[in-house]
């Protein structure tokens, strides 16, 4: 049995388990209308399901409108083709379990569907969840930001499989998984862009995860990973995924309690990332170490590499000690095309801090070009403690190509470029960095 196979084995064994007893949510009084509340008669179907053991809950074909649902052990929801689940437009019929502070200072926590210290659980099938976004914001008064309802949330679950399932209009972040082990998810099908803060899907603090063909096509980042705990991110692969941002397509560390290790991102196909492609980033004391990224492409955004160590050094959950600046090191990127319009790569560190043991091979970058003398004459600010985003940098920036700052060990191999304007600053600018040719 392969790697892969061993660490996916306890979840597969448990859709088998749970598969037994199955529970039609049609015996359970739904009136699947889409307008009439059918969230009382699908929790019971749930809850049914758990008092005789676990099992399947079905839901046919039909329109369900429903406030807060509750996962439980050894539950699978099941979405049968043309089955959808519409999200209440009144924010009072949401709930709020375990709630955190993400990275801007939020507490959030209200969620659609949730599932908190679970086993075993999961939500196939080909039907759609669909939040209504835009009709809950719209209802949520001045002040109540904070009430917007995650469309899925897992909270300290185990076993945990995700599948086929299309989620639409989160009014937040779409998937969160918070400090759960062994997740499995696999081509989930997301677009939600009902307002700001419309992640896809959200590894936090999550151990073992396998994310495997998602189409994601989202406001703000697509797969974002993150440590609102002092519990790590670990063991994460993410692979064949088709994504599509207003922000980054793929990013880790906004939030960065806890440690980040042993990361795999592969065959990716960045279609479209407005701000940018990857970014790696530590700024509240956590470890980032570990990742190897292979065989990405990137079509269209802004920057296609952004990595940060900074010391913004923000807490998330109530109790949870201030941690002293981390590290970021031990990062691969290899085989790796885009297609952008700033310049290619941005490394910066901190004063005293430095990123270290960056490795870039085969790398292809075909830039906009267009760079002024002005501009490269920039001078960037530390921002020591600012919240990680190019903007931090101001708009512009001195290099065409690479910006290295407060870095060491750095390598690169077999890195091409072109420009599609002349661009007249100079193709590297390194500060307190080892030199290397990009020539």
């Amino acid at each position: 049995m392969t790697r892969r196979n061993l660490l996916l084995f306890p979840a597969l064994l448990a859709a088998q388990q749970t598969t037994r007893r199955e529970f039609s949510v049609s015996k359970f009084g739904v009136l699947a209308d889409g307008r009439t509340p059918d969230t009382e008669p699908i929790q019971k179907a749930i809850d049914t399901c758990v008092a005789q053991g676990g099992g399947k809950v079905r839901v046919p074909t039909g329109r369900y409108l429903c406030g807060s649902l509750q996962l439980k052990s050894r539950v699978t929801l099941h979405l049968e083709d043309g089955a959808v689940l519409l999200g209440s437009p009144n924010p009072n019929d949401y709930r709020s379990l375990d709630p955190f502070h993400e990275g801007t200072g939020a507490e959030l926590g209200y969620a659609f569907l949730s599932a908190v210290d679970a086993v075993d659980v999961g939500v196939t099938g080909t039907g759609v969840i669909d939040g209504q976004g835009k009709d809950v914001l719209a209802a949520l008064k001045k002040g109540e930001r904070n009430r917007r309802p995650f469309l899925m949330r897992f909270v300290r679950c185990s076993n945990v499989t995700l599948q086929d399932v299309r989620l639409r209009q989160s009014a937040v972040w779409t998937v969160h998984l918070s400090q759960c082990h062994n997740v499995h998810v696999e081509r989930l099908n997301i677009n939600s862009h009902a307002g700001s803060n419309n992640d896809g899907i959200d590894i936090d603090s999550c151990e073992l995860v396998h994310v495997n063909e998602c189409d994601i096509d989202t406001g703000d980042d697509a797969i974002c990973l993150k440590t609102t705990s002092q519990l790590p991110c670990r063991d994460v692969t993410i692979s064949n995924c088709r994504l599509r941002s207003d922000c980054a397509t793929i990013k880790m560390g906004t939030e960065s309690v806890g440690n980040f290790d042993n990361i795999r991102i592969s065959g990716c196909q960045l279609l479209f990332a407005r701000l940018g492609g990857i970014k790696l980033l530590t700024v509240d004391g956590a470890i980032l170490q570990n990742v190897e990224i292979s065989d990405v492409t990137m079509h269209a955004g802004h920057i296609p590499i952004f990595l940060r160590l900074g010391g913004r050094l923000k807490t998330f959950r109530e109790g949870d000690p201030k941690k002293d600046v981390g590290t970021l090191r031990k990062i691969s990127i290899r085989k790796f095309q885009a297609t952008a319009e700033g310049p290619g790569i941005v490394l910066s560190g901190i004063p005293g801090h430095r990123i270290e043991k960056v490795e870039l091979d085969d790398i292809d970058l075909r830039l906009a070009g267009g760079g002024t003398e002005e501009e490269g004459d920039a001078v960037l600010p530390e921002a020591v403690e600012a919240y990680p985003e190019i903007s931090m940098f101001g708009q512009h920036y001195p290099a065409a190509l690479l910006y290295a700052r407060h870095v060491e060990g750095l390598e690169i191999s077999r890195l091409n470029y072109t420009f599609e304007q002349p661009d007249a600053r100079p193709l590297k600018v390194l500060v307190d960095a080892n030199d290397v040719d990009v020539q």
